[in-house]
């Protein structure tokens, strides 16, 4: 990885950066590249239990870097080769995603926020969808995530129309977990990071599994994988260590065993 991706451990937390603040963190095929090494570099890590994206400076990310054009490669190649495996790597990781979100997350950066699995954003913050101001449509899968949260009459008004979703909205709008005032905003995101990496990784990682295949998969297939998943975790150390914690009134220590 160059300097544009910065990755920092602190403690269980691993903390990724978008640094091309100049450019408001456009993606670039060279962000892109590194941002996929990064997420994979924690979710190798086995002491990594939580993983944060953020951005450095005054936003997430700004979105594709128009300047830069396509860089010698048509579009289509460009989502599927370049956005889709970072998109794909945040899914998959058994680790929870934290975006922490500055200034504006528009774009692919929007799209790239909504991937993970948590958000918190800065109260100054706010999402964006300009597509249909330069004649394109929405994309990093953003239609899909965009239509399942909201429903199809809000998702596609605030697209076409191109709204600005501050904060505020996004927690209401469930898009968002939480907002703080933006000078708390990397402080709090690492606390909570460090809260859920004490509870017990393979549980988190099953719950991750299951819920997003909850999203695009029907009630019977979502409670067999429930009943695999328990039968796997029930009986685990991690299982009979918080058992014995919940009995004992005190903090359990997971191993993730």
């Amino acid at each position: 990885m160059s300097s544009i991706v910065n990755y920092e451990n602190k403690g269980p937390v691993a903390v990724i950066t978008l640094n091309r603040p100049d450019s408001m963190n456009a993606f670039t095929t060279a962000l892109s590249n590194d941002l996929q090494l990064a997420l994979e570099r924690a979710a190798g890590d086995e002491s990594v239990r939580v993983i944060i994206v953020t951005g450095e400076g005054r936003c997430f990310s700004a979105g594709a870097d128009l300047k830069s054009g396509f860089e010698g490669r048509p579009v289509f190649g460009k989502l599927q080769y370049e956005y889709r495996p970072v998109l794909s790597a945040i899914a998959t990781t058994p680790k929870p995603v934290i975006a922490a979100v500055p200034g504006s997350a528009a774009g692919i950066g929007m799209s790239m926020a909504l991937h993970c699995d948590l958000m918190i954003m800065a109260d100054n913050a706010f999402l964006l969808s300009p597509f249909t101001t330069i004649s394109l449509v929405p994309d990093g899968g953003l239609n899909w995530l965009l239509v399942r949260q909201l429903g199809y009459r809000r998702a596609f008004q605030l697209s076409i129309e191109s709204e600005r979703i501050p904060a505020a909205r996004c927690v209401e709008l469930g898009l968002a977990n939480k907002a703080v005032p933006a000078e708390d905003l990397q402080s709090t995101a690492l606390e909570w990071a460090e809260t859920l990496a004490k509870r017990a990784p393979r549980s988190i990682a099953a719950t991750k599994k299951v819920m997003r295949h909850a999203m695009d998969n029907d009630w019977a297939s979502t409670f067999d994988m429930e009943a695999d998943w328990q039968q796997a975790l029930a009986g685990s150390d991690d299982n009979v260590e918080g058992v014995a914690a919940f009995f004992e009134k005190r903090e359990p220590k997971f191993q993730g065993k």
